[in-house]
């Protein structure tokens, strides 16, 4: 019989896998974190290894014909490297990096000093001052957010600090730091020397909601009315014994010397403080408990007494705030009272409620890391001063 001769059929490249290149295989083609196409490619390869045809392949996997030949002769050819996606030359760059360097130098400064009534850049105004510069042509929101992205840049976002102006803040620090660690002037401290942290929570209110609060359902969060009616306010004092974990509270009208004694009175005149050798008092630098002319107050009361103050503006190496923060989400937010009194009485029971199953706080910060913490200031500040002096020699 006459006619075309039949065209021989491509036989398909063998595979012959060792046993650790079968095991980064199968992680590769059914691991959980593998890519899509990475994940397709290895099964392909390990099908192929079992002697399986290309046809066979191609249907199981719901692959077509040519993709399944494809993935098997380049691994074939160059192993599991060649599963890779290979390097392609895509569209051309539209912005030159010198243009993506002066984006991002322009959203390093301040809009201020660049002449806008802006306090910080988003990445709309960016992208239109840019333009507007002559430094792009038109430029997508987008496409600036994706350079600042790749040096971690956010100038939407601020965060606030302070200088230490404390000359003695070491010092002073390092006096609190070792009473959290049952030391004071080199010397242990003893099983009848105890140490508090004290301070006052100024103005908790009394917020009465013009409607009644709702209690959380199914997918419903706790419903508060936006709209109250103002009750007053009371001062919150509290003194917090940081290795026993106890709390003493007291609510007054306002803040001043005279709560604030009323509330070492309520604690020195309790045991085990009234008879122990020595009660430190931890205080911030506020008006109630400011300078010498506190500590000498105190100690007259209560010779037994001796009041350590932090250093300026450093309220967070007093352990009390801590306890105060758990009372503002715990107690006070939301907040919803119909009065004063239902404010003090619900603090009450809080103390009571804590002082049953709390463990003192777990306080990791110590001297060393203080130390640490005040070169890596000093660092910053010495570069900071460096900075600004070589740009008043420029301008």
């Amino acid at each position: 019989m006459n006619g075309s001769p039949a065209l021989p059929l491509a036989s398909a490249r063998p595979i012959f896998l060792t046993a650790s290149g079968r095991e980064r295989l199968k992680k590769m083609a059914y691991g959980h974190k593998t890519e899509y196409r990475l994940r397709v490619r290895a099964q392909v390869v390990l099908h192929a290894a079992r002697g399986r045809s290309n046809a066979r392949i191609a249907r199981e996997a719901g692959l077509h014909l040519d993709r399944v030949r494809a993935w098997r002769g380049r691994f074939a050819d160059g192993g599991l490297p060649a599963l890779a996606d290979r390097t392609r030359s895509g569209r051309p760059a539209r912005f030159t990096p010198v243009q993506v360097t002066e984006a991002k130098a322009l959203a390093c400064q301040l809009p201020a000093e660049t002449g806008l009534p802006l306090a910080r850049w988003s990445c709309p105004e960016l992208a239109t001052e840019l333009s507007a510069r002559g430094i792009t042509d038109s430029v997508s929101a987008s496409t600036v957010r994706r350079w600042l992205r790749e040096d971690a840049l956010k100038p939407w976002q601020y965060r606030s600090w302070i200088f230490i102006r404390d000359p003695d803040f070491r010092t002073k620090a390092q006096r609190v730091l070792d009473l959290y660690d049952r030391t004071f002037e080199g010397a242990s401290l003893g099983e009848d020397e105890y140490v508090l942290s004290s301070d006052e929570k100024t103005s908790v209110q009394a917020r009465c909601r013009c409607h009644p609060t709702l209690a959380p359902g199914r997918a419903r969060a706790m419903r508060v009315n936006h709209e109250y009616g103002r009750g007053g306010a009371v001062a919150y004092l509290a003194a917090y014994d940081v290795h026993r974990a106890r709390v003493f509270g007291r609510c007054e009208a306002t803040t001043g010397i005279v709560p604030f004694m009323a509330l070492v009175e309520q604690v020195m005149t309790t045991e085990p403080y009234a008879s122990a050798k020595r009660v430190f008092w931890i205080v911030d630098n506020g008006s109630s408990h400011r300078g010498k002319k506190a500590t000498d107050r105190l100690t007259k009361a209560f010779p037994n007494a001796v009041m350590v103050h932090t250093p300026v503006h450093a309220s967070w190496t007093n352990q009390i705030e801590i306890f105060f923060s758990i009372v503002q989400r715990k107690v006070i937010s939301p907040n919803d009272f119909t009065d004063l009194a239902q404010v003090r009485n619900r603090l009450r029971a809080f103390e009571d409620r804590y002082n049953a199953t709390a463990q003192p706080f777990q306080w990791r910060f110590t001297t060393s890391d203080l130390d640490d913490l005040l070169a890596w200031l000093d660092r910053h500040t010495s570069a900071d001063r460096q900075e600004e002096s070589s740009v008043a020699l420029t301008a």
